[in-house]
């Protein structure tokens, strides 16, 4: 197990570091092929009345006149050390990890990544609970009453789940349960968990409907699917055979075995979410990492998009790194591959 864990482990870190060295070279290497100068890079960091002199000396302090491999090295020490090196007059000292500056504010990426990760971190969480009960639960039901009233209510439920976009059902949500009924709070309203739990709920529970809605609608087709293959196995007419009773027939043996996938995509879709719901964090004005990623997007801000880009891969590697981790606990087979 410890083999296992180790071989791993080793592979999520060279995983992270092949990221990391596409993500700089398709945003400072790329741009060199295509024409960029190192003036062009400093010009960002710039108003736009400074000359080709100014340009000139501000990326000589930046290091952009230097080779790329040695601007990749600078990046990746800052991000886990931080880096004491003299970015110029404006902008700030970044003893602590951090992914660079951002062209527009000249702030530090990783303050500003941590200071919109609550957001999304809250959002994660409640609406990753929510459709996983749900999904599963509705799941498990159509499957152990198939062909009946609800389970076909339940699976043209899931359909309808599934083929609406968050941004269409979000938008309703606000309509009627925030600006008409007054229910709810409305768009862009967020609370911190430490301020007061209570309001901190009650300003995510229509975000995380939303975001439920989607994924527990895919749950509960997978589920129900997973669970009418093995009700059918041997090992479950053998249960039942023993005289166990139907719920621990269905609890142990049946919904474990059909679990196994569902750890797999919930793994992913958390590790995913981590990195930021763009469209559900749009649709309700959270200011979390996908709003973030989308405004950096559109004013094209280089270090902002590597810092998102580089904090999503994290977490969907991590996220893989602990799911093959709970299938070799799961599944002993898995330990051997």
């Amino acid at each position: 197990m410890v083999t296992f864990f180790i071989r791993r482990t080793i592979g999520a870190v060279l995983m992270l570091f092949v990221v990391s060295i596409a993500t700089f070279l398709i945003f400072f290497g790329l741009p060199r092929l295509a024409g960029a100068t190192p003036e062009t890079f400093a010009a960002r960091y710039l108003s736009r009345t400074a000359d080709a002199h100014a340009q000139q000396v501000f990326a000589e302090k930046l290091g952009f006149y230097d080779p790329l491999w040695m601007q990749y090295g600078r990046w990746i020490k800052a991000i886990f050390v931080g880096t004491d090196y003299d970015y110029g007059t404006g902008i700030e000292h970044c003893a602590a990890p951090c992914f660079g500056y951002s062209f527009r504010t000249n702030h530090a990426v990783w303050t500003d990544l941590l200071d919109r990760m609550p957001v999304t971190l809250s959002l994660t969480v409640g609406a990753s609970i929510l459709w996983l009960v749900t999904g599963v639960a509705v799941g498990v039901l159509s499957a152990l009453r198939k062909g009946s009233f609800f389970d076909r209510a339940a699976m043209t439920g899931a359909l309808a789940g599934v083929s609406l976009p968050p941004y269409f059902t979000g938008l309703m949500f606000l309509y009627f349960f925030s600006y008409q009924f007054d229910l709810t709070a409305p768009g862009g309203t967020y609370v911190d968990f430490t301020d007061n739990p209570g309001e901190w709920a009650y300003s995510l529970i229509l975000p995380w409907i939303t975001l439920a809605m989607l994924n527990a609608a895919a749950y509960a087709r997978f589920t129900r699917a997973g669970m009418l293959d093995t009700m059918g196995e041997d090992f479950i007419r053998t249960a039942r055979a023993k005289g166990l009773h139907e719920r621990v027939v269905v609890t142990k043996h049946g919904l474990r075995a059909a679990l196994t996938p569902i750890i797999t995509i919930f793994g992913l879709d958390v590790g995913l979410l981590l990195g930021g719901a763009i469209l559900t964090e749009s649709t309700f004005g959270l200011k979390g990492l996908g709003y973030f990623a989308i405004d950096a997007i559109g004013k094209q801000d280089f270090p902002q998009i590597m810092g998102v880009t580089m904090f999503a891969a994290f977490f969907v590697v991590v996220a893989n790194l602990i799911v093959d981790m709970l299938y070799a606990v799961v599944d002993p087979r898995v330990r051997l591959s």
